[in-house]
């Protein structure tokens, strides 16, 4: 899914050339996408657990991060693979992020309407078209004329118009279908199903029964002689009504049989869901009429709002102009009914949802949403009452317009009217909905609903931080973030793995930070920034490597190097950095940067927790040698085994890892040898010891004495001089070499006595990436000259490595397992050697004619070892026979050393020298 999200951000955000300030169509088509993602998920998930999420209206949502692995978990790219770890919650999660999402796009519109110049860009199937600013209502404007016009003058009122819309929305997508309902409703009420035309079914029978016993052709009546004992309900006993008409019951004071009870609440139960979904009037109406309760209808009929219905003629009675005065009238009377509190709860919020009377629908509201539509619903209607009685008073009623009277009450039941932000402060601390008030997305659309998106980003965003430090163990708060800011945060809402959230706040700043440029210069973008750079540590975490520059893009360049610089060390496939160094690059991120960051935050981290208490020098002497014991007075020391260790820590693993991404980076060639011998001191260091107890829980007397050996190997293995040249030169000097082994300069005379400095200063005007407009000679000795560091500290560590290696060829040379093998290895070494050497020495011989003079020294280097005290090929020689004619090869070798000094034979290599063999000098001396 965080793909889909990436897709969408990536494709429809380079779509937009230019910023529209305050014009929400590009950003629009944004949120269209991504509901789009949202409302594919939901419909999946419908499909899984639609029976079980059915029969949960108004359940309030829980109070846990979703990181359960569901659609929205980043790992999974397709949920249909996964259908038996997604659970009811997770479909109920994602509900709630596509009505987020619809939340946004409705907000943005009433916030940033978008102009007439770029209104085709959004979809239509999206937008909210306001009404048009008509002229002066009259007292011969239609209904419907003077509700639209409210609509186009009262900011507040569209607004609040556009939430109760989206509070409809919801309910009719999420909640519990209506057959459900009525299906439910069907078994208290004692009827099966296709019964609910018959009405009041017992209550009909009971009073039929009694005209049967009295033989009266007439209908009852309540003051009939012995009715009231004769005409009762069956439990509780009470006298029930005598006629059918919908009133009877308030007008004759009495009740109906139980099953009749349960019936009449079911019906108005419906009534209210299908008030509540938005259901049109003419809807309304079928329904009614399918059940033969017409009157219904017409009592439910008036509502202004109902005019968007697309037949035209069902609604018509909102546009004539014969009843020309407002229904201001029916409104108050269906308020009066819902307050008169002789009616069924649910019948009473149907005239209080109509009248906007919020006490009455204050009394069925069950979730956080059905609080919020009864206080806009009733807000909405006050305003427009007020309206028509400023601008059109003349068509209220004389008796609505006096001060005091029957219809003198407030629709609010006396409470003031409060703003959006007031009012979801209010339900925050209303303990019925304290739960449900305290889930991070219901904050969240409580934010965009009260304009307060930037203080909600504010708030948890460096609360966001805060937990990640503490998680981290870490106290300290950054310099730019004060501490009074996280005082009263002392629980989080939203913490660092509550991925879902994380996500939809990332994508929602984007959207305002190319809106709203105020954004850009405030503590907003500071705690924007906190959003999305958590957004991208979690996509490092779930692998989402490629999606890592898109989203670091959006931050401010530092921001950017500083997010991508905890990410690159997690990515180790050679190819998948390549292409992240791609992505970076078409971003237009500064990689070098990027980088260089990633070790320094790494060493400083290192720093950070190692021991201060410690007075060791900073680069520990090392201890290659063993000890000399007491018996042991003279002779050579022999080399420790192991001692470079073989502990690598996590964060020394890190930085070597860090540094092979300078392998990707062309040129750049003195940067990053600078880097790599900073690396190289590091592990030399005694900072290298922080964390060694990270990987393996060790004393410190059982550690090795310098732990950051292992890891300058590792380094000089992995990303070796030669390997780094190869792949930087090209780019330098258009072919691949092998700088290290390119030329001797020394040799050849071109350094002299010209500095490295001189060079480098020259070199330094063409840039970061190396001598590229050098002439040939001279890039090469600039290479050479940069390397020098690096390629030493190298060149050491390779050396340790060779000891260690050689100790350890030692300690595993193979001894005879028994006198036999002992004997016949002897026979095999007096049969072999002496013809071995012999042959070697003809090599040599012939090499130092054509090749160098110095395989004549070493043949002699080989006599010596013959003759050594402690050697074993002596007496090889001698048992076989053969030491005469190794003395001759010998002499030969030493003549022709002679002769190869007087008549310059063979080819100088190198400025070794003969020696006591030269005897050049003394002849002329003789002279």
């Amino acid at each position: 899914m965080v793909e889909e999200f990436a897709e969408t951000l990536d494709r429809l955000g380079k779509t937009r050339l230019e910023k529209f300030e305050r014009d929400c169509t590009y950003a629009l088509a944004l949120v269209q996408g991504y509901r789009k993602i949202a409302r594919s998920a939901v419909d999946y998930l419908r499909g899984i657990h639609g029976p079980e999420n059915q029969g949960r209206p108004g359940k309030p949502r829980r109070d846990k991060p979703h990181k359960s692995a569901s659609v929205s978990d980043p790992r999974r790219r397709h949920c249909e693979h996964h259908t038996d770890r997604t659970t009811v919650e997770d479909l109920e999660r994602w509900e709630q992020e596509e009505q987020t999402w619809h939340l946004l796009g409705l907000m943005l519109q009433v916030e940033y309407p978008s102009s007439g110049a770029h209104i085709k860009e959004a979809s239509s199937s999206e937008r909210v078209v306001r009404p048009r600013k008509a002229t002066r209502v009259h007292q011969y404007s239609s209904e419907r004329e003077v509700w639209s016009n409210f609509l186009a003058h009262d900011d507040q009122a569209w607004e609040r118009h556009t939430v109760i819309n989206w509070l409809k929305a919801c309910a009719d997508d999420c909640g519990q279908d209506v057959e459900q309902v009525i299906q439910d409703l069907e078994r208290n009420a004692d009827r099966g199903s296709g019964l609910w035309a018959h009405s009041w079914l017992y209550t009909k029978e009971s009073i039929k029964g009694q005209k049967r016993l009295r033989s009266w052709p007439q209908a009852l009546a309540p003051d009939s002689p012995g009715i009231d004992s004769s005409l009762r309900n069956s439990s509780p006993a009470k006298s029930l009504v005598t006629q059918l008409d919908p009133d009877a019951v308030t007008r004759q004071v009495r009740d109906l049989q139980p099953q009749d009870d349960n019936f009449e609440a079911a019906t108005w139960m419906a009534c209210w869901n299908m008030l509540r979904r938005g259901q049109d009037w003419q809807f309304i109406r079928t329904w009614c009429q399918e059940r033969v309760e017409n009157w219904r209808a017409i009592a439910m009929r008036g509502d202004p709002r109902q005019h968007s219905s697309t037949d035209g003629k069902s609604l018509s009675y909102l546009n004539h102009t014969v009843d020309w005065q407002s229904r201001a009238l029916w409104r108050k009377s269906c308020a009066l009914a819902a307050r008169s509190g002789v009616l069924d709860k649910y019948e009473a919020a149907v005239y209080g949802a109509l009248s906007g009377y919020l006490p009455s629908v204050q009394k069925v509201c069950g979730s956080w949403n059905d609080y919020l539509f009864a206080h806009y619903n009733s807000y909405l209607l006050r305003s427009f009452d007020q309206y028509v009685a400023t601008y059109s008073a003349d068509r209220i009623p004389h008796g609505l317009q006096a001060r005091d009277g029957f219809f003198e009450f407030s629709v609010t039941g006396g409470r003031r009217t409060q703003s959006g932000n007031q009012l979801i402060e209010k339900m925050r601390r209303l303990k019925s909905l304290a739960q449900e008030s305290r889930d991070p997305i219901k904050q969240l659309q409580g934010s965009l609903i009260g304009k307060t998106f930037g203080s909600f980003v504010r708030k948890y965003g460096f609360q966001l931080l805060r937990e990640q430090k503490r998680q981290a163990n870490v106290s300290q708060y950054p310099s730019n973030v004060q501490r009074s800011q996280h005082e009263n945060n002392k629980k989080p809402s939203i913490r660092p793995d509550d991925y879902q959230v994380i996500r939809i706040v990332t994508h929602i700043v984007l959207i305002y930070l190319d809106l709203e440029p105020s954004w850009l210069e405030n503590a907003q973008y500071k705690a924007a920034g906190i959003f999305v750079e958590a957004y991208v540590d979690f996509l490092g975490k779930a692998g989402k490597q490629q999606l890592l520059p898109l989203y670091a893009s959006r931050l401010s360049p530092t921001g950017a190097i500083r997010s991508l610089s905890r990410q690159l060390p997690r990515i180790l496939e050679f190819g998948e950095r390549r292409t992240v160094m791609q992505l970076m690059k078409q971003h237009s991120i500064d990689v070098p940067s990027v980088l260089n960051e990633q070790l320094w935050m790494i060493m400083k981290e290192i720093e950070s927790k190692a021991d201060d208490s410690t007075h060791d020098p900073k680069y520990p002497t090392l201890r290659i040698m063993e000890a000399r014991g007491d018996e042991q007075r003279v002779g050579m020391r022999k080399i420790r085994a192991r001692f470079m260790g073989n502990v690598v820590t996590d964060d020394q693993h890190d930085l070597i890892n860090g540094f092979e991404w300078y392998l990707l980076l062309d040129g750049y060639w003195e940067k990053t040898l600078a880097t790599g011998a900073v690396l190289y001191k590091h592990f030399l260091s005694n900072v290298s010891l922080a964390r060694i107890d990270t990987v393996q829980r060790l004393t410190r007397a059982e550690l090795p004495d310098s732990k950051g050996l292992a890891a300058a190997r590792e380094l000089s293995q992995r990303v070796s001089f030669s390997t780094l040249s190869r792949r930087k030169t090209h780019a330098i000097l258009g072919h691949e070499i092998d700088v290290s082994n390119f030329i001797d300069w020394e040799e050849m005379g071109m350094l002299g006595n010209q500095s490295a400095a001189s060079t480098s200063s020259r070199a330094a005007q063409y840039g970061g990436d190396g001598p590229r407009n050098l002439y040939k000679p001279e890039k090469e000795r600039y290479l050479f000259q940069q390397s020098n560091s690096f390629l030493n500290l190298e060149q050491l560590v390779q050396a340790m490595n060779a000891f260690e290696a050689w100790q350890a060829a030692m300690e595993k040379k193979p001894s005879p397992r028994n006198d036999e093998e002992a004997l016949e290895l002897e026979e095999i070494r007096k049969a072999c050697l002496p013809e071995v050497l012999l042959a070697y020495l003809v090599v040599l011989n012939s090499s130092a004619q054509y090749v160098s003079r110095e395989y004549l020294l070493r043949s002699l280097e080989v006599g010596a070892a013959v003759a050594s005290k402690d050697s074993d090929l002596g007496p090889c020689f001698v048992l076989a026979g053969r030491m005469p004619e190794f003395v001759d090869a010998l002499a030969f070798t030493s003549t022709t050393i002679i002769l190869a000094n007087e008549h310059g034979g063979g080819k100088k290599r190198t400025p070794a020298k003969l020696g006591i063999w030269s005897t050049k000098g003394s002849l002329n001396t003789a002279e």
